[in-house]
């Protein structure tokens, strides 16, 4: 049992080893890989991009040539107006669908709003 478990250890030894070699393999390739002729050339632009601490922001949002993703909108900002408009088209008895053609918002969006006006009927029977 005891000379098992050595031999178990004696391989991963050997596995660590390994894994060490193909690593510091790929990080030897990784400064061509972006463009850099020397390793310090490499090392000293991603210190340079580290130094302020934060990630410079990015205009647009989305890299040139970027497709935008398909179900994926843009956050809506929800003004007073539109919880009024909201209100009053549930009072009505507008749908959700038929108050999200009107204001542009999402279901639950819409939802919440009819929440807060206490216009969401109660889910017990009681």
């Amino acid at each position: 049992m005891f000379s098992k478990k050595l031999k178990e250890l004696q391989a991963a030894r050997v596995r660590l080893a390994s894994l060490e070699k193909t690593i510091e393999g790929e990080l030897a390739a990784l400064p061509a890989q972006f463009g850099f002729d020397s390793a310090q050339a490499f090392a000293d632009a991603v210190v340079k991009a580290s130094a302020s601490g934060a990630r410079p922001a990015r205009k647009g949002g989305r890299p040139k040539g970027a497709v935008k993703p398909k179900g994926k909108r843009k956050r809506s900002v929800v003004t007073d107006e539109l919880r009024t408009q909201v209100k009053q088209l549930a009072e009505a008895g507008q749908t959700g669908n038929q108050i999200k053609a009107a204001t542009g918002l999402s279901l639950p969006t819409i939802q919440l709003i009819k929440k807060a006006f206490g216009l969401v009927k109660s889910r017990t029977a009681s």
